[in-house]
């Protein structure tokens, strides 16, 4: 659970804080282990576990899946299709799409694809990374794409289009064609991943329910939740950071007071002095 890693976290930074330098080297060795993770682990097992085979062909019918799972779908050229994932406060997600195009021999010419990524208000995300629109040569075979999207806000501004925790919706299109080609089948295959960014772009505040289309109810939130359940927003490492200076100054006040305080009264001074 990522509450638990992140309790887990509070707790070793709490201990170097006190323990001082001594204290470093076990913390280094606890958050970075070294060699391979076991095979047979539950995020391996997670992250193989395969998705929906179909798409959907609009926002109501986008078919569901987990940021690590890869979904996979049969469609003709110029169809729309759609996917929806979740993503948590402090993730930037990463989105991914591998097009096999028909065979060289049946196309007229190169081909124009995208992928646009929408949050759970149907705004368009912009990627901050990745090359989300691609041309395809006429003996392509595949087509890659990706879109890297900003980190996931626990709140925003009204005004803003900054990312809010929620449902996120991939749309998966050929841009153009020759019109001799709309119609011939292709074959896709879409991912997600996410790189945890916490208090860097933490934010005043929390939504009182993740932006989950459709969904009235808790339960309906909840199973369209990530794989550890959606987080309560009010966390981040800048509690860490905060605890761990107010530690550190609370140290340095009394290693200040030790030095400056003196051995007390001389005793060559009179007493009545």
């Amino acid at each position: 659970m990522r509450t638990v890693r992140r309790m887990l976290a509070a707790v070793a930074l709490a201990g170097a804080a006190l323990l001082g330098p001594a204290a470093v080297p076990g913390l280094a060795d606890t958050a970075t282990p070294t060699g391979p993770a076991p095979s047979g682990s539950a995020s391996g097992e997670a992250a193989e576990q395969a998705g929906p085979t179909e798409a959907g062909t609009s926002f109501r019918t986008a078919a569901f899946f987990r940021q690590g799972q890869q979904a996979t779908a049969q469609a003709s050229t110029g169809d729309y299709l759609y996917w929806v994932f979740p993503a948590d406060t402090g993730e930037r997600p990463t989105v991914t799409a591998t097009v096999t195009l028909p065979e060289a021999a049946q196309r007229h010419g190169s081909s124009a694809w995208r992928i646009d990524v929408y949050d759970g208000l149907r705004r368009r995300q912009p990627c901050m990374y990745g090359m989300q629109s691609r041309v395809a040569a006429k003996d392509a075979a595949t087509v890659e794409l990706a879109c890297v999207l900003r980190p996931v806000r626990a709140a925003a501004d009204t005004w803003s289009n900054d990312p809010l925790p929620g449902s996120y919706y991939v749309r998966l299109t050929a841009t153009r064609l020759p019109e001799e080609d709309s119609g011939q089948p292709f074959s896709a295959r879409i991912g997600a991943t996410s790189r945890e960014f916490d208090g860097a772009y933490a934010a005043d505040g929390a939504l009182a329910v993740p932006l989950v289309p459709g969904a009235t109810r808790p339960e309906a939130v909840e199973a369209r939740a990530p794989e550890d359940g959606w987080s309560s927003g009010w966390w981040s490492d800048r509690w860490l950071w905060t605890a761990a200076g107010g530690v550190l100054a609370a140290l340095a006040g009394i290693g200040g007071y030790v030095l400056t305080r003196g051995s007390g009264r001389p005793s060559r001074v009179p007493p009545a002095v």
